[in-house]
């Protein structure tokens, strides 16, 4: 079986962002962003899903962090789906509900080759820190948009932002984890009934 491994370079007027990933890895991670909470969010992203990820993002942080996190998104959802391939052998489904504390949160994924985002998440704070909570939606949506994946994610128990938007990133990791590995019965055939995703 060929290595499920890519990286991929993006620059814009807002940001320079690369990434590496390698699908089949151990969890290994090394994300430099410039955002300490998104990196601590990215390594709980690496850690449990078991793709090893490596970030170096150099963005227009002196505005805020909104383009670092989106264009963060953009481009690892680029390089999954740059090493996921024609996504032979793939598992494709995985839903998960993962407990932290006194947060609940669901996730759903389809390896589709069809973008979508179904995001059912309120923060009862504004900010964790520094960081503004809303642009855990924004990461997810450009990742599933450029991943080319359905993705669902409920909270469903929390009170505490920080322990909600941890809970979404192991619950999406948790199902990747799932989704993307190679199902050892159908591993040379394309997990759809249309012949491609």
């Amino acid at each position: 079986m060929t290595a499920r491994t890519a990286e991929v370079l993006r620059e814009t007027n807002e940001t320079r962002i690369s990434v590496a990933v390698n699908l089949d890895g151990t969890g290994r991670h090394d994300m430099q962003t410039g955002i300490g909470f998104f990196d601590h969010m990215l390594d709980q992203l690496a850690r449990h899903s078991l793709i090893d990820i490596a970030v170096g993002a150099d963005g227009d942080l002196h505005i805020d962090d909104h383009h670092t996190v989106e264009d963060t998104g953009i481009v690892l959802g680029q390089a999954i789906a740059k090493a996921l391939g024609d996504r032979r052998g793939v598992t494709r489904y995985a839903s998960l509900d993962l407990a932290m504390d006194e947060a609940l949160t669901r996730a759903a994924v389809d390896i589709s080759g069809r973008p979508f985002l179904v995001w059912s998440v309120e923060f009862p704070t504004q900010k964790i820190g520094t960081f503004d909570t809303e642009l855990v939606r924004e990461f997810f949506q450009a990742f599933a948009q450029n991943a080319g994946i359905t993705l669902h994610v409920d909270n469903l128990a929390g009170v505490n932002s920080h322990h909600i938007a941890e809970t979404c990133f192991k619950a999406v990791a948790r199902v990747l984890r799932t989704a993307v590995e190679i199902d050892p019965r159908q591993r040379d055939a394309i997990p759809s009934t249309k012949g491609t995703l």
